[in-house]
């Protein structure tokens, strides 16, 4: 039996905000939106057209105060095709949290604090 990963999902406190995070940030864009008919929750699957994996953001009306994310143990990597340039667009967003230079590798945080995990892409 095989198995796809095909989205992770983050609940966020102000969609829009983590939308143009995700648009700036790692170049992501909306590709699809769930609205419950009672406005009590939206979805919106973000991608990157390089994969149909997709980042699942929720946001439920009635949460009146930021998410608790713990001790942030978890997070989503992305690879830059041009890791310089990614580190230095993310320097100049103000979003680096954490850098890992022996590994050469550096986090960035969204606007609900979840990290991201940017790392160089792979040689072949």
């Amino acid at each position: 039996m095989a198995f796809k990963m095909v989205h992770e999902n983050y609940n966020v406190y102000d969609l829009a905000r983590s939308i143009q995070f995700y648009e700036t940030a790692l170049g992501m864009y909306e590709t699809r939106r769930i609205e419950a008919k009672d406005g009590s929750f939206i979805i919106v699957y973000m991608g990157t057209g390089e994969n149909n994996f997709e980042l699942e953001l929720t946001w439920m009306r009635d949460m009146e105060r930021p998410y608790n994310l713990g001790d942030c143990e978890f997070h989503l990597a992305f690879e830059a095709e041009d890791f310089e340039a990614a580190y230095k667009k993310h320097k100049e967003m103000g979003c680096i949290c954490f850098e890992n230079e022996a590994m050469g590798i550096y986090f960035i945080q969204d606007p609900d604090g979840y990290w991201l995990e940017i790392v160089p892409r792979k040689e072949q």
